[in-house]
């Protein structure tokens, strides 16, 4: 199956910064996005360094015999890791993390990892509708982000797809802006993935633009 993809960034209208970071790999492998926090040098340096990490161990890796899900949780170990020891050396970067997630393609078996926030908590258990999500004052807290010494959830998920699929992959900056629906509609109208995601960061700036927006769009075609 074919695999077609783009991916853009952009500070949005209100930061000073772009504290996101992505990563497409040439040949379709793998796609990286991260949101980093922690002040204007910390959130960019956290989000570049978890991107450059696991792609990093994944493209090292990539012709190994562990399990795609194996081979993902220990990419996102390194990046944790890299944080750490940067974080180290840098006390004055001590606070900064990063949100990160990642999609890998390898034998059939289609990965992907997940983030972590209260709210997404909250809607998996009954207590918020996703609409309701949407405007929740902890709708910015999160449940475990890379860059911290106890680090002890990473979720993999496996995904089926098949030719005509569109798979997102983006920050906060977008979906803060954007309903689901919304979104959906720019994917399924625009045949074009750098098209697509040119769309989509517009049309969140058009609502306000007010964090950094990172989108990456993969298309599947028989």
């Amino acid at each position: 199956m074919q695999r077609f993809f783009a991916g853009l960034t952009d500070p949005g209208l209100l930061r000073t910064s772009n504290q996101d970071a992505y990563y497409l790999d040439d040949l379709g492998r793998f796609f990286v996005v991260a949101d980093g926090m922690g002040g204007l040098t910390g959130g960019q340096e956290a989000s570049r360094l978890a991107t450059e990490a696991i792609y990093q161990y994944l493209d090292t890796h990539w012709e190994s015999s562990e399990a795609p899900d194996v081979m993902l949780r220990k990419a996102f170990i390194a990046a944790n890791d890299a944080i750490l020891k940067d974080q180290y050396h840098h006390p004055a970067r001590a606070d900064m993390g990063t949100t990160a997630v990642a999609v890998m393609f390898r034998e059939h078996d289609d990965q992907l990892s997940t983030d972590h926030t209260w709210v997404a908590k909250a809607i998996e258990v009954g207590e918020l509708t996703v609409d309701e999500s949407k405007h929740h004052p902890w709708r910015h807290v999160l449940s475990q982000c890379l860059g911290r010494e106890d680090l002890n959830r990473i979720d993999i998920q496996t995904l089926d797809v098949s030719g005509g699929d569109r798979l997102l992959l983006c920050s906060d900056g977008l979906t803060e802006e954007l309903s689901d629906p919304l979104i959906a509609t720019h994917l399924k109208s625009i045949r074009s993935c750098p098209t697509a995601a040119e769309s989509l960061v517009d049309a969140a700036k058009q609502r306000g633009g007010r964090d950094n927006i990172t989108v990456v769009v993969i298309a599947f075609q028989n």
